[in-house]
């Protein structure tokens, strides 16, 4: 089944909480959540290669652990790797730090049962749902909590026109922008793509969260 993705949490909900929301720079970043997926996470590799551009991948761990080869594609590419919770949980930062950490801690673990050394710098609360307690665990086991400033909703499937016209008109210099790979078909997703990231490198340049 399809993940649903809730609304951005409001600026009273995150606004006091500790998160990346911009590149530092002029440039954007590029973020894909819910992977990695066995169709649609080879195609948008495919594309990035294709483009020389490099971007951060949200793991699932469920999906990590079902598709290690995938997690070793994305960092032998070159891309920046990011948890996304165990099993999409848009709970999760509501759970005790201890669930939390427990979940936080197995995903990590699945992504580097694939990938041994592999650097895991950010997390990603699932629908954007923040909590201080997530934020917080998330801080303890080495990882910045990445937000976006720019979401398309591609999840909702409303065409690759739409996709692609919604986060070149909301991009501005230093934006993150999500996107999605996973969590259902993303073939809108990835037909957006080229004209994303031609616009993008175009206007402010792309760079890698690091």
């Amino acid at each position: 089944s399809e993940a649903q993705p809730t609304s951005k949490p409001s600026k009273t909900a995150s606004g006091g909480l500790d998160l990346r929301r911009t590149t530092g720079s002029t440039k954007v970043a590029l973020t894909f959540d819910d992977g990695p997926h066995p169709v649609w996470t080879p195609k948008i590799l495919d594309e990035l290669r294709a483009a020389n551009v490099r971007a951060t991948f949200c793991l699932v761990g469920t999906q990590a652990k079902r598709y290690p080869e995938l997690v070793a594609r994305i960092v032998r590419e070159g891309h920046t790797l990011c948890n996304h919770s165990w099993n999409h949980e848009f709970n999760l930062g509501k759970l005790s730090e201890d669930q939390i950490r427990d979940n936080l801690e197995r995903t990590n673990q699945a992504i580097r049962q694939a990938v041994p050394d592999a650097k895991i710098k950010f997390f990603r609360h699932p629908g954007g749902n923040w909590t201080p307690a997530a934020v917080k665990v998330a801080k303890e086991l080495g990882m910045v909590s990445l937000h976006w400033t720019v979401d398309p909703r591609d999840w909702e499937r409303p065409g690759a026109a739409v996709i692609e016209q919604r986060v070149v008109e909301n991009a501005k210099p230093g934006a993150i922008v999500l996107l999605h790979d996973g969590g259902g078909d993303r073939s809108a997703t990835l037909a957006a793509c080229p004209a994303i990231i031609q616009s993008l490198k175009q206007r402010y340049g792309i760079v890698l969260l690091t």
